[in-house]
């Protein structure tokens, strides 16, 4: 476990505040004419997912968390809860309360691998990738008409997910979605 001084505690590291786990969201370095260096950030609890804005000053620290990482299957989404299974240990399953886990699973089909955050060997958070491939299951008839501005049109994928696409998509096509954004990227394939 390292000790990060104020300047060090950047985007995407984990650190532990008040022996509580938290992501680093954003950080911003700052000077006020004759004051100290102060290090604004946001940081995200990684159980609650509760987001606090803190200030570290220049003669503050904070530890980096010992957090490892896993890789876990989806399973499935049932009464409120997201079931995942260790990878190559199929009994060690373990679940998220589905409002936790509710952006980042929309885009998981099942038996797709992730990797899960784990403090304490206990799974705190799901990282998936930043683009994955779905397939397009409901798609509504393209109408012709006044597309000179690129039209859209919102279509249902196996998932579940709605999401907004250009209008030469169809249902049965494979299209690549930013999950990070929740937008269509570009159309793959035919399933």
């Amino acid at each position: 476990m390292s000790v990060l001084s104020y300047n060090e505690i950047l985007p995407k590291i984990i650190i532990t505040y008040n022996n509580e786990p938290y992501e680093v969201l954003s950080s911003h370095i700052f000077r006020m004419q004759m004051r100290k260096p102060v290090n604004q950030t946001k940081l995200r609890h990684l159980i609650s997912g509760k987001v606090l804005e803190i200030s570290f000053h220049q003669n503050e620290t904070a530890n980096e968390a010992e957090v490892d990482k896993i890789q876990a299957q989806y399973l499935y989404t049932a009464r409120g809860e997201s079931w995942f299974a260790e990878e190559g240990n199929l009994k060690n399953r373990f679940s998220f309360p589905e409002e936790m886990v509710r952006d980042k699973v929309q885009w998981l089909a099942p038996n797709v691998i992730v990797e899960v955050l784990t403090y304490e060997e206990k799974p705190m958070a799901i990282k998936i990738p930043v683009k994955v491939e779905l397939e397009v299951r409901e798609a509504p008839p393209t109408i012709k008409g006044n597309t000179a501005t690129g039209g859209t049109k919102t279509v249902v994928l196996n998932t579940g997910a709605k999401v907004n696409v250009p209008l030469f998509i169809n249902a049965g096509d494979i299209v690549r979605i930013n999950t990070d954004t929740g937008t269509y990227a570009e159309r793959v394939g035919k399933a």
